[in-house]
């Protein structure tokens, strides 16, 4: 009888070393194995999706073979290990092994949306819109209920949004997208406000993000930031009215064609500083780091006034008289492809149209004073 007993035990010690063998073959044939594909394709895993469903999924499409042996494998080997979410890029000759190996790191297929310096908000909510790989959560909202889904109920968007390159995977929202970007703004403005001049007139960021604004729409050319913002600064302490033309393009909104007028700059609206003293009421676009920077450290000088050469850059002069001469040169003797004011703005979508802006501004406005013409 013992020695039946240890028979039958190296018995089943063999079939069970046997079955381990062919176990451990089976699986390993399974993670050997080449996709059945013949060109690139992305495989999509929606949040919430299990290893298990997934497989499945690839062995009903006939992708693989043997999903079994593979929901074995990740039962005993990853049991720990999330399935994170995305889209995964499969090529031929990839093997099952090297696509677990693509779940185990999480590398998801990554896209990317850009945020131009010197949009305004109607622009940033188009350009996420036309994003196909974005999840649209936002069609047909106003911006204040958009705001609303970002968690900042009460703030005009206008310039609250860092332009930079944002990465994302799809199943990502445009309120993630935008969540991004208005924290990145508000990071950015806090650590070049705690690097602000002494003797900047400002007595809150919010001020300085205006300035930018201004500062980001009236160059493109980085070492001339500082001296824009200086003459800004300068008229400011002295009660002139900033005159620039990018806050009344910014007011006319949609009217805006291309070509300003004597009639525009007469028009009574919060954003025309041909006759309101001050700052305009609210950030006229997205600003870049640069042009925070230059509105808070503004450079020295003297001068009061700019004009366009056509090329980008400006003469900057201190007194009515070599500004007016400046005027002659350049705006008189204009280069064909000469332009002073930016392009019209596209026309928005429906779903994007404006709001009507904040009436009151948010800083004391600059005494009335006898003006001179306009610094550009």
């Amino acid at each position: 009888m013992r020695r039946k007993c240890l028979l039958l035990l190296e018995t089943g010690l063999v079939l069970a070393g046997l079955l381990l063998g062919a176990s451990a073959w089976k699986i390993h044939s399974a993670l050997q194995q080449p996709l059945n594909i013949t060109q690139e394709e992305l495989l999509d895993v929606p949040n919430g999706t299990t290893p298990t469903g997934t497989l499945r999924r690839l062995e009903a499409d006939g992708l693989i073979k043997d999903a079994f042996w593979l929901r074995v494998y990740w039962r005993f080997n990853l049991a720990e290990q999330p399935l994170h979410s995305g889209e995964y890029r499969m090529v031929p000759g990839m093997t099952m092994e090297g696509l677990i190996g693509l779940w185990k790191r999480g590398e998801v297929v990554q896209y990317s949306v850009t945020l131009v310096e010197g949009w305004n908000f109607r622009q940033v909510r188009a350009a996420l819109a036309k994003d196909e790989k974005l999840q649209q959560t936002l069609s047909g909202l106003s911006d204040s209920q958009a705001m609303d889904r970002l968690g900042h109920s009460g703030v005009f968007p206008e310039g609250r949004f860092f332009p930079d390159t944002y990465r994302f995977v799809r199943g990502t929202s445009d309120v993630d997208v935008l969540k991004k970007a208005y924290d990145r703004l508000e990071g950015v403005l806090a650590k070049e406000w705690e690097q602000r001049a002494a003797d900047v007139p400002y007595t809150q960021p919010y001020q300085a993000l205006i300035m930018a604004s201004l500062v980001e729409k009236e160059t493109g050319v980085p070492q001339e930031r500082e001296q824009i913002a200086g003459v800004f600064v300068r008229r400011l302490r002295l009660g002139m009215l900033l005159q620039t033309d990018p806050t009344v393009i910014y007011g006319l909104g949609e009217r805006y064609t291309g070509k300003l007028t004597r009639a525009h700059l007469k028009e009574e609206n919060p954003y025309n500083t041909y006759m309101v003293p001050g700052l305009p009421p609210t950030p006229i676009a997205m600003v870049g780091r640069e042009s925070i920077h230059a509105a808070l450290n503004p450079a020295a000088g003297s001068s009061l006034y700019f004009v366009a050469r056509g090329d980008g850059s400006h003469v900057f002069s201190d007194d009515l008289d070599s500004h007016n001469s400046a005027v002659r040169e350049y705006q008189f003797k204009r280069r064909a492809d000469y332009r002073s004011s930016p392009a019209p703005i596209p026309a928005a979508s429906p779903d994007t149209a404006p709001e009507a802006v904040p009436q009151e501004p948010l800083q004391e406005s600059a005494p009335d004073a006898s003006e001179p013409p306009s610094p550009q």
